[in-house]
């Protein structure tokens, strides 16, 4: 049996997730939620626990016999919440992570887009740039993904880009993300210690379709 907690649980991207776990045979999930109200169906595979990630004692107890840890957070402390993951993470002896940041953490994202993208959301990046730093610098089995401005469209479409690399794409839907983020659950192997870019092909302009 495969454990998984997946931190964020009432997120929209681990909405999907979840949903795409529900699925698979042999996997085991504990969903933390800051208000558990706000999941929707439980599965059967799933136990939820109401609760922050900023608890010690709380995240030491969820994270304990964990095979993989998938965070889906945000908040301008996000930088202490993925220090408090990687404590846990470490005292409890659980190697792989999977969290998810923002695209332009890594001024990655060029052209036009990258001047409007910066223009509206750059004075938020910097906690997730060090979350992101300090995953890197954990030691854990990590992968940060940065996906780009997310959709609610029902299609899982989507390539990657690694670090170094210019992000490509303007937008990527939420579902596609999480199932990327499955496939990796599914096969811990897949973009081992690498920090990936998410859009969806073809999707290049100077701002997102829906703006």
């Amino acid at each position: 049996m495969k454990k998984v907690l997946i931190l964020g649980a009432s997120g929209q991207i681990a909405r999907w997730a979840i949903a795409a776990l529900a699925e698979k045979k042999g996997v085991a999930m504990t969903l933390l939620a800051r208000n558990a109200k706000r999941l929707r169906a439980t599965p059967n595979n799933a136990t939820v626990v109401e609760g922050d990630v900023l608890d010690e004692r709380l995240l030491a107890r969820v994270v304990g016999g964990q095979d993989i840890v998938y965070a889906n957070l945000t908040g301008d402390d996000i930088d202490q919440q993925a220090q408090a993951i990687i404590a846990a993470m470490n005292a409890a002896k659980v190697r792989r992570l999977v969290f998810v940041t923002s695209l332009g953490i890594l001024d990655e994202v060029p052209g036009k887009f990258g001047t409007w993208n910066r223009r509206q959301i750059g004075a938020y990046l910097p906690p997730f740039r060090r979350a992101s730093d300090a995953i890197e610098a954990s030691g854990l089995d990590y992968t940060v993904l940065r996906p780009a401005w997310l959709t609610d469209v029902d299609e899982v479409d989507y390539e990657t880009t690694e670090k170094g690399q210019p992000f490509k794409g303007t937008e990527v839907s939420r579902k596609s993300v999480a199932a990327l983020i499955a496939a990796i659950i599914d096969d811990p192997r897949q973009h081992l210690n690498a920090n990936v870019g998410v859009n969806k092909p073809g999707t290049d302009g100077d701002k997102p379709s829906f703006y």
